[in-house]
């Protein structure tokens, strides 16, 4: 057939232009591909589960495709007509009518009839030719047949016709047929030489329309942390589209997209439950800290207040909130304060989100603002004999307790105050029936703010009834908390069990009463136990026994390591792992449990570690007079080579009365060698300045000068003197300033601080918050104040029987050496001062020997020079105020023996010593070769036996040697020099 020029308008109100038929077969071709999925995607994209015919002609008629009959029916039963069947090829394939003209002879076909511009552009697409070409008779009031829709649908898809048929229609229709069946155009049990129905051309219709359709997107699916979203389509198609920022987590957000030159726009929500990130941290006054989320955290490790720190500030307790996303930490009672209108760092480590895909470790900025009064929140009258008051935010106890600040219809209160911190005051005094007016003044808050002063009505009801039991719940086998249906005032006894199981301690808090039975022996049992409380008393002395049951619900997390940190101090490298919760005493000393390696994955053989196990037993970390038992310190004997290392963990317990076990863990941690910001030293320069009193801070290195770690911020400086911290009178006080790098003077005026020399005397120095200039922040805040600038000497060790090393707490940089006499009489001459976090060494070279036996004092002149960077002296030693010299001088062996045929080698050294057997440090030679040895152990004071795996029989003769290190070492921990003997038979 020749060309035929045509228009094609897509339903999408696009034009398209064309020439040839071939292009309108592609069309088709395309349209009609997907035919076999039409019936899913008709559900889908419109809801309904499966479009009945009727509902599908409704599609259709509403975009013009089928028109219906003048009484508005469908007619889906009638057969459908040549005409109608063209109407509807150009409905659905999107042609264009063509209008004024009429190309076939058939009667009644006329441009001006509704047929014509249909049958005329199917006929110049090609789609249908008529019923004799040769006459030019189209029949398009004839019907079709269904065989005959199927050769002209599977003509334009040029679809491949099968060899193999499996239908009854004509012989010149079958591999049409049966190509329309194999592609879904034609149902399989349809008569192909049946005329076609409207019903079955709707359906076929409704398919090839859907299919021109834009597809829906009919659901969508966040991944990757919110960075990825994936669309899936009306037609199952699946889009991924990857985001430039990621959602914000449960917020509505817009998605643009172009998928097959279709464009989107898409609302999307990231519906997370389980946290995703730290929202805020805020701290309304000096003593809460609010952590908020985006999402739920888990319970047990939001509630572990050892999960947050900021420097120089101890938490009490963790409270998650009911909604899981928010967790309000207490700072313990006598803690220092927030820090107070400043930037602060606030981490948080080792809290995980509700689904365990993520724990926060990180580092936010705390700004403490306190800007509102405390006031009155709540009064509880218990019975006639007492009263609860609760406070707005945590108030002092000294003024809490005073029960002078408390009124009572006017009057003075007669009776005590129990304060219970943070902020509830139980006072107990004998009140009427009825109601009364508090009043309260004078209570402060960590602000020094006062209560707003208000009458506060409240009424009393007489009670006889003592506390009843609301609730019990435990906490592994070793804690109970019971709830009271009111404040209690005490507790006679509390067991389980038998009376010989009683609780080793009893809290009470407010109505509720937590019972402690730390005792192996009186732990809780698994199944029911029942918790007896004698003499349960309330306020009013109404006392009562209770007692509830309950069974324990049993810890069954395993423990982890959620961060390792590693630090340089005195010439020892310290790892400090922390764990998700307490672990372990017995675990964490077995040194097998820790294995350190280097970079190359080969065992540390050196520096206190033998095959990579440490020879110093690990230990929980201490600070500030408290043991945590969730942070174990693994420790070298000397520093380790800066560098990276892994240690792998295993077969650590948790505390839980049936001990969970952490699964095996390899941490990864990188050795620098660079020790913590610390303080130095502190001192008083009154003497300077007639005015102004001098406070100078000096720190191990430069000091930040800008930035939240600044150290030119007074309000970062205070003092502790009683245990209780102060800050220095700052009003009329300049800014800071910088005496050299690590050096910061505070300048207070003398007259703002009259009563310094009292306040300061055996005072610490108290700083917070001030970082160096790579940004590590203070850890160790605090330091006694020293009364006058002399550098003090920090130790004197004898390296050699003629060899001293000084220490001293400052910057030297001028020695003179006639300053200094050692044991009495021996002078000596200072080498150069070598400066090294925050303390200088200066080793001097004797004139004589010391004494071996009493290696003696050192004393200086009574004015000594040498001096600092600043220019002050250091601090003169007199007989009184002498310092010992300290025995450094490393071991020495005297000689190495055994017997012929012995398996072992003797080696004597010249004082008592230790052994710590690590196998590359210890060889023995005979007749040249290395032989193995399988240990080493002290065998007396002075003697250590060198174990072999064979009999010692030379031919010549034989060595024994050990390496460097503190592998051998004497009372004082000095390591013995490499070591090379001959071995002597005896």
């Amino acid at each position: 057939m020749s060309d035929k020029s045509y228009q094609i308008k897509e339903n999408n109100q696009v034009m398209i232009q064309g020439g040839e038929k071939k292009v309108m077969k592609k069309i088709l071709s395309v349209a009609l591909s997907t035919a076999m999925a039409f019936s899913m995607f008709a559900s889908v994209a419109f809801g309904d589960d499966a479009l009945n015919t009727q509902q599908k002609f409704d599609v259709l008629k509403e975009k013009g495709i089928f028109t219906g009959y003048p009484d508005g029916t469908a007619g889906l039963e009638k057969d459908m007509t040549r005409a109608e069947f063209a109407k509807v090829l150009v409905g659905i394939m999107g042609l264009e009518p063509i209008q004024g003209k009429a190309s076939f002879k058939d009667k009644n076909y006329k441009a001006s009839k509704w047929p014509a511009p249909y049958v005329e552009a199917v006929y110049a697409a090609g789609l249908m030719e008529g019923k004799n070409t040769t006459k030019m008779i189209f029949d398009f009031n004839g019907k079709i047949t269904v065989q005959e829709m199927a050769k002209v649908l599977v003509t334009a898809q040029k679809l491949e016709i099968p060899t193999e048929t499996n239908n009854n229609a004509s012989d010149w229709a079958k591999g049409y047929v049966q190509a329309a069946i194999n592609a879904g155009l034609v149902d399989a049990k349809a008569n192909p030489k049946a005329n076609a129905s409207r019903s079955q051309l709707v359906d076929v219709a409704y398919s090839i329309y859907l299919s021109q359709q834009k597809p829906k997107v009919v659901s969508y699916e966040v991944k990757e942390d919110g960075k990825v979203v994936e669309f899936k389509l009306a037609n199952n198609e699946v889009v991924k589209v990857t985001l430039e920022t990621a959602l914000k987590a449960n917020t509505a957000t817009e998605v643009k997209f172009t998928h097959n030159n279709y464009e989107y726009t898409e609302s999307v929500t990231w519906v997370v439950t389980a946290a995703t990130k730290i929202e805020s941290v805020s701290a309304s006054n000096y003593k809460e800290v609010t952590v908020k989320f985006d999402g739920e955290v888990e319970a047990k490790t939001a509630e572990n207040e050892d999960n947050y720190k900021v420097t120089g500030v101890t938490f009490e307790s963790a409270k998650l909130s009911a909604d899981k996303r928010s967790v309000s930490l207490l700072v313990a009672q006598e803690s220092a304060n927030l820090p107070e209108q400043k930037d602060a760092k606030f981490e948080i480590n080792g809290v995980k989100n509700s689904d365990g895909s993520k724990t926060f470790k990180e580092t936010v900025t705390l700004r403490a603002v306190d800007t509102q009064l405390p006031e009155v929140t709540e009064v509880v009258g218990l019975g006639t004999k007492a009263f609860k008051v609760v406070f707005s935010e945590p108030v002092q106890s000294t003024t809490a307790s005073n029960i002078s600040n408390y009124k009572i219809d006017g009057k003075a209160v007669s009776g005590w105050v129990k304060f219970t911190y943070p902020n509830i005051a139980f006072i107990t005094t004998d009140l009427a029936v009825g109601e009364h007016t508090l009043n309260v003044q004078g209570v402060t808050d960590f602000a020094k703010f006062k209560v707003s002063p208000t009458d506060v009505k409240f009424t009393v009801a007489e009670d006889k009834t003592a506390p009843e039991v609301v609730s019990v719940k435990t906490k592994d086998l070793t804690k109970v908390e019971v709830e009271f249906n009111e404040s209690v005032k005490s507790v006679d006894k509390a067991y389980h069990t038998s009376a010989g199981k009683t609780a080793d301690k009893v809290e009470i808090k407010d109505n509720v009463v937590v019972l402690t039975f730390s005792t192996d022996s009186k732990k809780l049992s698994l199944g029911e136990n029942t918790i007896y409380l004698e003499g349960v008393r309330d306020y009013s002395d109404n006392s009562a026994n209770r007692e509830a049951k309950v069974t324990p619900v049993l810890d069954t997390e395993r423990p982890t390591v959620s961060d390792v940190k590693v630090d340089v101090e005195n010439n020892t490298t310290i790892f400090t792992l922390e764990f998700s919760e307490d672990v372990n005493l017995t675990d964490i000393q077995n040194r097998d449990n820790f294995v350190l390696k280097n970079s190359k994955g080969e065992v540390v053989t050196e520096k206190g570690f033998n095959s990579g196990k440490p020879v110093t037993v690990p230990t929980f970390e201490t600070k500030n007079g408290k043991t945590y038992k969730n942070r174990v310190v693994v420790k070298s004997i000397g520093t380790l080579a800066a560098g990276k290392y892994t240690l792998d963990v295993a077969n650590i317990r948790d505390t839980a009365s049936i001990g969970n076990t952490m699964l095996p863990q390899t941490l990864s941690v990188d050795v620098t060698n660079t020790s913590a910001l610390k303080l130095v030293r502190a001192w008083v320069d009154s003497d300077s300045d007639n005015d102004d009193l001098y406070i100078d801070v000096q720190f191990n290195r430069a000091v930040a000068v800008d930035g939240n770690g600044d150290a030119l911020e007074i309000n970062k400086y205070g003092y502790v003197t009683g245990n209780v911290y102060k800050a220095f009178p700052t009003k009329n006080a300049p800014k800071p300033s910088l005496r050299n790098a690590e050096t910061v003077r505070l300048t207070i005026p003398k007259k703002d601080f009259a009563n310094w020399a009292t306040e300061l005397d055996k005072a610490d120095l108290r700083v917070v918050n001030v970082a160096d200039l790579n940004g590590n922040y203070l850890t160790d805040s605090t330091i006694a104040i020293g009364q006058g600038v002399q550098i003090p000497v920090k130790s004197v060790k004898a390296t050699a029987l003629d060899k001293v090393k000084v220490e001293f707490n400052g910057n030297i940089t001028s020695v003179v050496s006639s300053d200094f006499t050692f044991a009495g009489n021996i002078k000596g001459t200072a080498g150069e001062p070598k400066f090294d976090n925050g303390v200088t060494t200066v080793e001097f070279t004797l004139d004589s020997k010391l004494n071996a036996t009493n290696l003696g004092l050192l004393t200086t002149v009574e004015k000594p020079q040498t001096s600092d960077n600043l220019g002050h002296k250091i601090e003169a030693l007199t007989v009184a105020s002498n310092k010992a010299i300290e025995d450094g001088i490393a071991p020495e062996a005297v000689e190495a023996t055994t017997v012929t045929g012995a398996t072992y080698v003797d080696i004597e050294f010249n004082e008592e010593v230790a052994v710590y057997y690590t196998p590359d440090a210890f060889k023995v030679y005979v007749d040249g070769d290395s032989v193995t040895v399988t240990g080493a152990t002290k065998v007396s004071a002075k003697v250590v036996r060198v174990q072999l795996e064979k009999p010692y029989n030379p031919t010549v003769g034989g060595q024994v040697s050990v390496a460097k290190g503190k592998y051998i070492v004497d009372t004082n921990n000095n390591a013995a020099d490499a070591i090379y003997k001959e071995i002597i038979k005896k």
